[in-house]
């Protein structure tokens, strides 16, 4: 136990104080002159794109998980007991468009295929987007 403590000491606290306290020093440098200030990250609109698309990939992958959920994986027939109070096998299932049929009523909710819908074409357009607008600023220079 007490080796284990130690490991942890090593591995995990001793490398944070070490970070903070020379983050502390640069700051408390370039606040006394010696050194100039940090460049501040250029907003331009290839990088607004590129986040965008990275933030809609990013909940479409969630939300075709949470989809995922609903989906009979191991026990078919626990997937309509647990989602819609049924003890029977599903009458069917598919991952895209997630769907997930019990004695024939869809029990995933009816928001999720158009959310994931919505989110693949921001991803793929706002991708589009930041590619263009970076060889357009490339080009500029």
């Amino acid at each position: 136990m007490v080796t284990l403590i130690g490991m942890l000491i090593l591995a995990v606290v001793l490398p944070t104080w070490a970070g903070i306290t020379y983050v502390g020093m640069v700051r408390a440098r370039r606040e006394n002159g010696g050194l100039p200030p940090a460049p501040r990250p250029k907003r331009t609109p290839a990088k607004k794109a590129a986040w965008l698309a990275v933030l809609a990939y990013l909940l479409g992958g969630a939300l075709h998980l949470y989809g995922l959920s609903y989906m009979p994986f191991l026990q078919p027939e626990d997937a309509c007991w647990f989602k819609a109070g049924l003890m029977r096998e599903p009458d069917s299932s598919s991952a895209l468009p997630v769907s997930l049929v019990c004695a024939g009523e869809e029990i995933v909710p009816v928001w999720v295929n158009p959310g994931l819908l919505v989110l693949a074409v921001t991803a793929v357009g706002a991708t589009g987007a930041s590619v263009v607008f970076a060889v357009r600023n490339r080009r500029r220079r």
